[in-house]
This record gives structure tokens, sequence and C-alpha cells, in this order.
């Protein structure tokens, strides 16, 4: 089993590239399956999960080529399957995502009820509501689901929770659909909007994705393009927290800043400089770091997918910080890791209470999820001592080489 081990570094300083978002990756691998020609991905991230969704289209009958570095070349023109298992589910929730593209284009899909995720329920309900709301049915049978239609048919959908999957799965479905759906209170993320421009390039008629409001016009049949996956603003997010928390100064290149807004806004409330120049952000850390509150929400509001790697920065920041996390019940399983490190949190349901402190220890420590992982190399990198992190898989779920990125700003970090 892999760890990391993480020295307390100097300042951090130099230039780093963002890879591509494996929260828009993923969801357009799925929506691969919706094309009749080739498809080509480009700026597509190294990762586990992304692996597994290749895997999964492969089972499906699509032919997956890896060309290049971060190019890959899929055709489903032939898929013969419509079954995902239970063990590439277990792998990666996100091929539940190969629901919709299939039941639009084949008019079936089965698969395994998706398991529990450590950071809180993720319940499909909505996804199937949707499919239902378009005429399919449903089947759900020992730990099994499967959804079938002869003929989706458009409608007008409300999400009870602007759902991102839910948003991406139903967008897909309706895609080919007769007639229009219309999706309201849908997800505004910036994946989203990535999912449809690529949708659009096959031949889709998808408008007002990144607003509530999503409508799409069915059509007969898609075909192939080449797309190039968006930036990932959590990657981005990470590294400029890790300026922050060094007192080092980052250059972080291949980003879309308007994506991180809520980030640079708080990272300017701790004190430091960040200097926004087209596709890069700069990040010059402060000796005097200063308490600030958070609150997350879906996006355009602060990110939870940053709120570990914050709490991590405001361990070591003067006075006293909150946190609020709306969007995931139990997203604060780093809070017990970072303790152990010296951290003072306090838990109270939804709110963390975090009193500064001035310096850490190194401890050995385990990632209970994927952003705690990044959040514990962050707290690594200042804590005195080695730092030793363990389950060290679900950092790899969501972030290509990261111990190679961070050598190169001049982290001393290594895997054993």
């Amino acid at each position: 089993m892999d760890k990391i081990m993480v020295e307390k570094s100097p300042p951090l300083r130099g230039n780093i590239r963002v890879s591509g978002a494996k929260n828009s990756a993923l969801p357009i691998l799925a929506a691969s399956l919706l094309g009749t020609e080739d498809i080509i991905l480009e700026d597509v991230p190294n990762l586990k999960d992304v692996d597994v969704m290749c895997e999964v289209l492969s089972l499906l009958g699509a032919k997956v080529e890896f060309l290049d570095e971060g190019i890959i070349k899929i055709n489903s023109a032939n898929i013969d399957n419509y079954e995902t298992s239970y063990e590439l589910m277990n792998k990666a929730r996100a091929s539940f995502l190969v629901m919709g593209p299939l039941l639009t284009r084949i008019g079936k899909t089965k698969t395994s009820l998706p398991g529990g995720c450590a950071i809180g329920t993720r319940p499909i309900d909505l996804h199937l509501k949707g499919f239902r709301a378009m005429g399919a049915e449903i089947d759900v049978d020992h730990g099994n689901i499967g959804a079938y239609a002869n003929k989706l048919v458009g409608d007008r959908i409300y999400l009870d929770f602007p759902s991102v999957g839910a948003t991406e799965n139903i967008m897909m479905a309706a895609v080919m659909a007769e007639g229009e759906t219309i999706l309201d209170n849908a997800a505004m993320e910036p994946e989203i909007v990535d999912l449809a421009n690529f949708l659009n390039k096959l031949g889709a008629d998808v408008k007002g994705a990144g607003t509530s409001c999503i409508r799409i016009r069915g059509v007969k049949e898609l075909g192939g393009a080449t797309h190039s996956i968006i930036p990932d603003r959590i990657e981005a997010g990470t590294f400029m927290v890790a300026a922050a928390i060094t007192k080092g100064d980052i250059l972080v290149e291949n980003v879309i800043t308007s994506h991180i807004k809520p980030v640079i806004a708080k990272l300017r409330e701790v004190g430091c400089e960040v200097y926004e120049n087209g596709d890069r952000v700069r990040v010059i850390g402060t000796q005097n770091l200063k308490a600030t509150d958070i609150k997350t929400l879906p996006y355009p509001g602060f990110p939870t997918d940053m709120q570990a790697q914050f709490m991590a920065l405001m361990s070591v920041s003067e006075g006293t910080s909150v946190v609020i996390e709306t969007v995931f019940e139990n997203r604060f399983m780093h809070v017990d890791e970072l303790k152990r490190m010296g951290a003072n949190i306090k838990i109270d349901g939804r709110s963390a209470i975090i009193q500064g402190v001035d310096s850490l220890m190194s401890a050995p420590v385990r990632a209970t999820d994927l952003r705690a992982g990044a959040a514990l190399v962050l707290v690594g990198l200042v804590a005195d001592g080695i730092t030793e992190i363990r389950d060290v898989y679900h950092i790899d779920r969501g972030y290509e080489s990261i111990e190679e990125k961070f050598a190169s700003l001049g982290a001393k970090i290594y895997r054993v």
C-alpha cells in the first residue's frame, strides 16, 4: 500500500500547470457513448477514476484508445452491452453517469446501486426522477437498478436540489429524447457547461447550461468531435492554498479564473496577494495569515471541494475561523486527522470552529477522502517533522502526479 511522506518544506515557489478537470472528464467520457463517430478528447487527466470510466466504456462495446498523454480516442458506433458491473460501480461512482446515455441511445440500461460515499450520501433519486419524467420504467431489485424506454419524451423537470450528477445524467438522456426537455433548478457548475459544449459539438441542441434553467431539444443522432477538457478548478485552488500556507509564491497556469472567484476572494481575505493574468493566477503568501469564515454552497458559491484545504490553512492562521458545510453532511472527516497534528478544531453539527495555532507536528494520518488527502499534504508542508499519509488511493483519484508537481515547487515530498 502506497504512502506519501511530506516533510516540513521551505516556501513553495515556481510555476505549475493544472491538469484537465476530473469532474468534467468523467461525464464527458460517459457522454461519448452517445456519438456514432470518432471522438477525440484532449487534456484528459491521468487518474484512476478516468481509467475505470474507460474500462466501463470498453465493456459496453466502445473502442477506447490512448493516443498520447492526455489524449483519448473513443468510438461508440457499435456499443452492444447495457450492463455495468458492481465491481466497476464500486471503484468509481461516476460510472452511474452512463445510465442517461445508454437509456436514450439503446433504450435500456442496468447497473448496481452506487454504495455510500465517505463524505456523505449521494442519493440517485433525482436521476431516476428525471428518467421517469421522460417516460422510462425504473426497476430496482436486490441492489440492481434498471431503466427501460422504447423512446424517451421530453418534459419539464424540477430538481429539488441542484445536483451536479443528476443534471448531467438527465441532460445526456434528454439530448436524443423526443421534443424538448426543460431542466429547472439545474446545477450551474463549469463542468456542466463543459459537458453541454461537448454535446453541442456532437450535434446536440443544449441551451442555458451555466444557468439554473437548461433547455434540451432532442435530436435523432449524434456524431463525433474533438474536445479539450476544461482546467481543474479544485487542483488550481489546492496549489493556490499551498502558496498561502507555506508563505510562498506560485504561478498557477491553465486556469479559468472566473471559475475560482470564491477561492481568490478568500485568499485575499487571509492576507495573500493574488494577481490574475489571462489563464494564469499568481498567489504570494503573507507572513501573517488572518482568520476567515467560509460557508460552502453549490456553484457559484464557495466549493465544498475546497473546504478541507482551507481548513488546513485556517489551522495556522491567526484568530478564529468558522466553516459551515451545507453540501455534504459528513465532510469533516479530516478534522480528526488535523487534530492529530495539533490543530485546534471543534465541531458543532455542520459547523467547525478553528482556532489558529503557532505550529503543527507531524503524525501518521490517513486520507479519509480525496480532498481530505489534499489537506493533509498541505498541512504536512508546514508541520514539524515528517508526515506519513496513508490511504493515498483517495488522493490519486483526483490529483495527477501530486508528489511530482509539489516537488517541482520545492516541496519535500515523496511516495513509498
